[in-house]
């Protein structure tokens, strides 16, 4: 940032900086023990997987079908489906704070993303993420995943601001990196309270 610009913009990951990850590693070991699944199958179906599903490539159920049910099952698609969209939680705090400061400095917000189309849409209506966030650049509807350098560029394209009025919020500190190379300003995410105080370093305080 230099001297005498000013944050207009807001760029945020959501899965780890404004709510819980929608389907990370825990969230399938909690899987794994309501369901009574082998975490092993399990995980190595996920990773071959997940990429189509955040990239908007293939379905929840396309994903589940692959991951979960290539095998006759007690359970339904429904009810899994039920089990992870439950798994959505907010991050103490940081959801207020990012409002807050939003409506205090005018600022626009812009969801820079990687996650599926049905979590994201999930996501978005329960914790009426619309109304802070302006755009959702997310992998799912964009066919692409962050780290690619095309994700931020189109972030700065919808969004209109130049890299030095940005701040990036995200919680891997590699996508931090690659917004830093565009000469936006970057924040990683590791609890409420440093992040607050990075971001009153841009001038951005309550």
């Amino acid at each position: 940032m230099t001297e005498g610009s000013k944050i207009t913009t807001l760029f945020l990951d959501i899965g780890g900086v404004l709510l819980t990850n929608g389907w990370d590693r825990d969230s399938r070991q909690a899987a794994v023990d309501k369901f009574d699944l082998d975490f092993e199958e399990l995980d190595e179906r996920h990773h071959l997987t997940y990429a189509a599903y955040e990239e908007g490539k293939l379905s929840l159920d396309g994903y589940l079908d692959r991951v979960i049910f290539y095998k006759d099952r007690p359970f339904s698609h429904a009810d899994f489906r039920r089990f992870m969209f439950s798994r959505s939680e907010t991050i103490p705090d940081m959801l207020d704070l990012i409002r807050r400061l939003i409506d205090r400095h005018n600022l626009r917000a812009v969801a820079v993303s990687n996650e599926g189309r049905e979590l994201t849409e999930y996501r978005i209506k329960k914790f009426d993420l619309a109304a802070m966030i302006d755009a959702f650049v997310s992998s799912c509807f964009l066919h692409l995943r962050k780290p690619d350098q095309e994700l931020y560029r189109i972030a700065l394209d919808i969004s209109q601001a130049k890299p030095d009025n940005v701040v990036y919020i995200d919680d891997r500190p590699m996508f931090v990196d690659v917004a830093v190379q565009f000469g936006i300003n970057g924040i990683r995410h590791k609890d409420f309270e440093s992040t607050r105080q990075k971001l009153a370093e841009y001038g951005l305080s309550l």
